[in-house]
């Protein structure tokens, strides 16, 4: 079973980790460093990506960490 995805997100206070849906941060923290190592590990638990934003909100990277096909398409 896989888990909602987790965003790396601006938030007022720094950073936050947010699951896919959500209204509500999972964890806030200062820098965007110390988010994406929280989300990356709630990623893994739940077999889920990982989705890192810049501050304006675009998306600057992805880390799957759930069901890739392998071996890997194209």
């Amino acid at each position: 079973m896989t888990g909602k995805n987790q965003h790396v997100v601006p938030h007022q206070d720094g950073w936050a980790v947010r699951g896919a849906g959500n209204q509500r941060a999972t964890s806030v923290h200062d820098t965007q460093q110390q988010v994406i190592d929280a989300a990356r590990d709630i990623a893994r638990k739940q077999q889920s990506e990982l989705v890192i934003h810049r501050p304006d909100g675009r998306i600057r990277d992805k880390d799957s960490h759930g069901n890739d096909p392998f071996p890997p398409k194209g």
